[in-house]
């Protein structure tokens, strides 16, 4: 790949929904844990496509801006911006989102001069992804002045990007990736029938969860941003995509079941336990130095009453677990998955509900750098969310990428794998000497497809 490669953006718009719904007139709250979310960084992913013969891209790009507006008033609170009501005594800073006072969602186009294969091909992702994407390291208490959600499409010669960041205050993985599906459907039902009042199958549950006796307004105790908004600058860091094939997984997964006496440990909690082991192994840590290892768990089901499914806003945990590094790599792999595997299942009700009661009585904003020790693990994202199903009419994308945001080193990020049947493909990122380390580990290595 030619070093004076870049990114040259083209234009950019904003666009508003196509129609504007009566609720979206009134402010639009934030959970606990939106607020919670207020110094970390922007959702930043994106699919990689071939582009397709007999190509129009003013065509493309005209009925995608079309299909976001369409999209847009299923998911009107993407389109506004935060705002804040200040108090000094006491002091009191509260957000929602004002959903009238904005220009919209943002949608950008861009050109680059590289291939499909200048993506696909190196063995270490190249850094130039990071401007596939818009409000590259922005936190998410810039959407009072930065657009909630940008849509970014970056034409490559003989390929489409489309990356999307979207604020994270206003929604989790789970919310991102429902946009993203919708985004899509809509666009393909406008290719066929030219529907504006499409139908979603699954449409964003947008009510708010309040906790009972509180709200809908909640406020941090702080009179300006600076006392609890940081920036957070990421380390030179490797970044590589790992593939695991469904039946390297299964096998995986019979193994430590086996090795645990058990049948409930499930494919991702296995996998997991490998990453763990392994990159604790590739870091050389002290035999008696502790590792952990978070993984964000999604408590929509967990909840009493269960929230649902399509519950727009943000609904997760990062579950954490430890043990010393010399424990870890003594013992077998059945070590490890079986720590991951009691964490996950003593996430309760009630464990969510005493979570959400810390916060009232003590809120708190999570910073990166603060939220996750050195020398551990955090496992993001999740192999169940649909992203291959995101088509555009292009058909079946060529891979996934993601931009700079929350990328620390330890950080693996879990998509499903694009040959489906339960393959994963694993985006580990970690400071160039453990890459290294990592790249030469034979049990991590005998497991990764090429």
């Amino acid at each position: 790949m030619d070093s004076s490669s870049s990114v040259k953006i083209v234009s950019k718009h904003f666009v508003k929904p196509k129609t504007i719904a009566e609720e979206s007139k009134q402010p639009y709250y934030l959970s606990p844990w939106d607020y919670a979310m207020l110094s970390v960084h922007y959702i930043q992913k994106g699919i990689l496509f071939h582009k397709p013969i007999h190509y129009s891209i003013d065509a493309f790009l005209e009925k995608l801006r079309e299909s976001l507006a369409i999209t847009l008033v299923h998911f009107y609170p993407l389109a506004g911006r935060l705002s804040t009501i200040k108090t000094e005594i006491p002091k009191s800073f509260s957000v929602f989102v004002d959903c009238n006072n904005s220009p919209g969602a943002r949608f950008i186009y861009a050109t680059s001069d590289l291939c499909v294969e200048d993506i696909v091909n190196p063995t270490h992702v190249p850094l130039i992804v990071h401007s596939f994407f818009d409000h590259h390291r922005a936190v998410n208490h810039d959407g009072h002045t930065m657009s909630l959600l940008s849509v970014q499409v970056t034409e490559l010669v003989d390929g489409i990007f489309i990356g999307v960041s979207m604020n994270h205050a206003l929604g989790d993985g789970t919310s991102f990736w429902n946009f993203f599906n919708s985004f899509s459907v809509i666009f393909q039902a406008q290719e066929i029938n030219k529907n504006d009042d499409l139908c979603l199958k699954n449409p964003p549950v947008l009510k708010r969860y309040i906790p009972e006796g509180y709200g809908p307004l909640f406020s941090l105790p702080y009179s300006h941003p600076d006392e609890f908004i940081r920036s957070y600058e990421s380390p030179i860091l490797k970044e590589r995509i790992f593939s695991f094939s469904s039946e390297t997984i299964r096998n995986l997964k019979a193994k430590v079941n086996q090795v645990c006496g058990t049948t409930s440990i499930s494919s991702f909690q296995s996998l997991t336990a490998v990453i763990w082991r392994c990159i604790t192994r590739a870091r050389r840590l002290p035999l008696e130095q502790e590792t952990s290892c978070r993984l964000a768990a999604d408590n929509r089901l967990r909840m009493h009453p269960p929230l649902h499914r399509d519950y727009f806003g943000n609904c997760i945990s990062a579950l954490r677990t430890a043990a010393k590094a010399g424990e870890l790599l003594e013992n077998d792999i059945g070590f490890a998955a079986m720590k991951l595997h009691q964490v996950i299942a003593e996430q309760t009700s009630e464990k969510v509900s005493q979570m959400i009661d810390q916060w009232l009585k003590s809120p708190f904003i999570y910073h990166i750098d603060r939220l996750f020790e050195p020398m551990s693990v955090m496992m993001g994202s999740s192999p169940r969310f649909n992203k291959y199903g995101c088509e555009f009419g292009m058909g079946k994308a060529v891979t996934l990428r993601s931009g700079y945001a929350h990328k620390f080193d330890g950080k693996v990020s879990a998509y499903p794998g694009r040959e489906g049947g339960g393959s994963i493909d694993m985006e580990v990122c970690l400071v160039p000497e453990f890459m290294d380390a990592l790249e030469s580990d034979e049990e991590f290595m005998s497991l990764v497809s090429f």
